[in-house]
């Protein structure tokens, strides 16, 4: 068997274990509709800080309502965590 016949054969082989993986594993959960504009935005928690630190205690966005609220999201890469 020639050397470019095996790599063949075991590339088929390894797509089809790839596909067979592929089609055993559980459908995704559909995700979670977008909430629409105008409407209130659901609740969530994170971990509070401030430009000293890290705070003890998360933050809940129901702690902020009636309060104008920003969220700015910023790449890892361009922070020290």
């Amino acid at each position: 068997m020639s050397v470019r016949r095996s790599s063949t054969l075991a590339l088929a082989a390894l797509l089809v274990t790839a596909a067979t993986a592929r089609a055993q594993q559980p459908a995704a959960a559909p995700p979670p509709p977008a909430p629409e504009v105008g409407t209130m935005a659901p609740d969530f928690a994170l971990p509070a800080a401030t430009r000293y630190g890290l705070l003890r205690d998360s933050i809940r966005l129901s702690d902020l309502r009636g309060k104008t609220v920003v969220i700015a999201f910023f790449y890892k890469a361009r922070t020290k965590g």
